[in-house]
Order: C-alpha cells, then sequence, then structure tokens
C-alpha cells in the first residue's frame, strides 16, 4: 500500500479532468453508479442483474418477475447515493443526521429507517459479534467523535467509517450498503473517486472487515480500498492517456 503514489495520481486527475468532455464524464458517472447500485445490493442477495438494474435505473423500465424489496433495494440505493453527491456538493461533513436520513432512504418501503436498533444481533458467518444494545449509544457516540478528530489519510478514514460502522452494526438491517455508502461519502469529500465492492470478491471483503472487528486492525480492509481506488484513478488517467 502507498498513499503518496496513490495521492499523486489523484492531483494528476483533478489537475486534468477539465480535459474531459462534459458527456464523457457523465458518461462514467452514470455508469459508476448503475455498477455501484447493483454491486453493493448483490452482495446483500439481491438477485437483480446488471442489466436490470440499468434498466431500472437508467431506462426507468420496469424489471418484471422480481420482488418488489429487490427493487426497492435498488432504486433506494441509487437515491441514497444522489443524495450523498448533493451534501458533498454543499461542503457537509458526515455526522449522525445524515447517517440516519441516509439510512432512512435505503429502507423506504421496506421498513422504517433512521432508527437505532433495540437488540443485540449475530451476523451471519462471521466470527465476530456486533456489540451489545447496552453501549450501542456509547459506541456509535465514540464513532462520531473520531470522524471529527483522527490522524487518518482520507483512503483510510474512508475504510474506518466503513469499517467501524459495521463493527457497531447500528441498525437492524441496511448496515452494509449504508456502511459502502459512507466509505464513498469520505472518498468524495477528499475529491478521491469512489469505489464499488464486486459480488465476486465478497469472501475477501468480509474476510478483511471481519479482521478489523476481531483484532482492531484494518490492514487488509485497507488493501482492498487502496487497489480500488488506485484502479479507478488508473481508469481515468488511462482516458486521457496520462498514466
Amino acid at each position: 500500500m502507498n498513499y503518496n503514489k496513490i495521492k499523486e495520481k489523484q492531483e494528476l486527475l483533478i489537475k486534468n479532468k477539465d480535459k474531459f468532455s462534459k458527456i464523457l464524464l457523465e458518461n462514467y458517472t452514470n455508469g459508476f453508479d448503475i455498477n455501484f447500485a447493483h454491486d453493493s445490493t448483490a452482495i446483500e442477495g439481491n438477485t437483480l442483474t446488471l442489466m436490470e438494474t440499468k434498466l431500472l435505473l437508467e431506462d426507468e423500465i420496469s424489471v418484471g418477475s422480481k420482488n418488489l424489496r429487490e427493487i426497492y433495494e435498488v432504486v433506494n440505493h441509487n437515491k441514497a447515493w444522489n443524495y450523498v453527491k448533493t451534501l458533498i456538493k454543499s461542503n457537509q461533513d458526515l455526522n449522525e443526521e445524515i447517517v440516519k436520513e441516509l439510512h432512512k432512504i435505503l429502507m423506504e418501503n421496506i421498513l422504517p429507517g433512521g432508527i437505532y436498533r433495540n437488540s443485540d444481533v449475530i451476523i451471519t458467518g462471521a466470527k465476530s459479534k456486533p456489540p451489545s444494545v447496552m453501549i450501542l449509544p456509547f459506541e456509535l457516540n465514540n464513532f462520531f467523535e473520531r470522524l471529527n478528530n483522527n490522524e487518518f489519510n482520507p483512503l483510510d478514514l474512508a475504510a474506518y467509517t466503513h469499517g467501524e460502522f459495521v463493527r457497531i452494526h447500528p441498525f437492524i438491517d441496511g448496515n452494509g450498503r449504508l456502511s459502502r455508502i459512507l466509505m464513498n461519502f469520505q472518498l468524495l469529500k477528499n475529491e478521491f473517486l469512489p469505489i464499488s465492492i464486486k459480488n465476486e470478491d465478497k469472501l475477501e471483503y468480509y474476510d478483511a472487515l471481519d479482521y478489523y472487528a476481531l483484532n482492531n486492525d484494518l490492514k487488509y480492509f485497507k488493501k482492498i480500498i487502496y487497489k480500488l481506488e488506485e484502479k479507478e484513478l488508473d481508469f481515468y488517467l488511462n482516458a486521457l492517456d496520462l498514466k
């Protein structure tokens, strides 16, 4: 992991971003948004294909043979992600109010959102266990305080935001989808590119998160974040023939 190398690529892209045509940037952005909605919901078991996700979000064509929950999961994810982009434009910092609002959007027409769990939970397949509901307020308070008082570089902050939020698991449902949106909130906030974790990489991804929850060590999850961020930057730089 080499943060300085990735930072140099980010600065090069920022310096040359005006060389992209507006149409090309919109195409890249829309393509990412569709992939992000598909990847993030697929990790949680949603069965919509990438093409079905595109038809639903971009072409606004109804997808048959899918249950309503799966459709709402994809549509709501896109709404929440668009909301994040409006917050970034208005220079908002991540806080508890925003987290609850994003959860409400994600859970629209599925279950009441923005309400912390009132019982203990178990994450299927994980060795770690989320903190008891008795200490949930304490854990959340520490989490939001550290978001505003830390020495992380931007990529590590994105990794911490995601990893710690999933470790705490404050909501009954939607924690994974929300954590990936929060991770990308931090990346966008610091002028890095958003990233999307593929369903086929789920095992490595879950293992890295579980390792963090058990050992308070982000090293494996940070490797995933750094690799994906560099890949996104290279994609844009290659398009400008700058790599």
